[in-house]
């Protein structure tokens, strides 16, 4: 949902309150592979339109964006730091992580920082849950997007993953379209036709689901 570029926000991500009623499907469709009574981490949170709406028994967000803390509902923890900044977080505490449009913006660096963080803070047997572009459906508008980094397939990113302990128990190549800048409505009840649905027209994001084995 947003970057470690403190401008990104004021380009490409301003705030939008019809993405909540998105979003609201989404959560509502990821919420059994969150669990109930978990400790969320949401990377990348930006406005909170995830970590707001997800039910878990503690909750954090983590965003670089100068402004977003000001849409975080009080029952999240709040981190105003990088994706590569995770010591603020206890080791082996977080059941689940999420982040949706986040790795895309990285350089590899930055992933392995990243990585070694989420790995660190969570317990083994956690769920990582990543959103995203998918170049092989995204090839064409992939770079419209000015601060995307790292190229990304659901076959790459599965793999890179795989390096870091985190085993896939979930890929959907299509699972969003690519964008939600549209003249389409924001509607919860077609988000939630299309999650449901097998054919996914102008599908160009992503969704992987993974296991921690430490």
């Amino acid at each position: 949902m947003a970057n470690n570029d403190k401008n990104y926000h004021k380009t490409r991500f301003k705030f939008d309150p019809g993405r909540l009623k998105v979003w609201r499907a989404i959560t509502k469709y990821l919420q059994p592979y969150v669990g109930i009574n978990k400790t969320v981490l949401d990377l990348g949170c930006g406005y909170g339109d995830f970590i707001n709406q997800i039910h878990a028994k503690k909750k954090y967000g983590l965003d670089l964006g100068p402004d977003v803390k000001d849409y975080i509902n009080k029952d999240v923890n709040f981190i105003n730091k990088a994706s590569t900044s995770l010591e603020d977080i206890t080791a082996n505490t977080l059941d689940t992580v999420f982040s949706s449009n986040l790795f895309e913006h990285l350089d590899r660096t930055d992933i392995d920082k990243t990585m070694k963080g989420i790995k660190r803070s969570m317990q083994d047997g956690g769920t990582l849950i990543l959103i995203g572009p998918n170049f092989r459906y995204a090839y064409k508008s992939y770079f419209d997007d000015y601060t995307h980094k790292t190229i990304f397939t659901h076959v790459s990113l599965a793999d890179l993953m795989q390096e870091y302990g985190f085993k896939p128990v979930k890929v959907m190549p299509k699972f969003l379209p690519l964008t939600l800048k549209s003249r389409l409505p924001k509607s919860y009840y077609l988000t939630k036709l299309y999650l449901h649905s097998p054919f996914k027209p102008m599908g160009g994001q992503m969704l992987l689901i993974f296991q921690l084995q430490k």
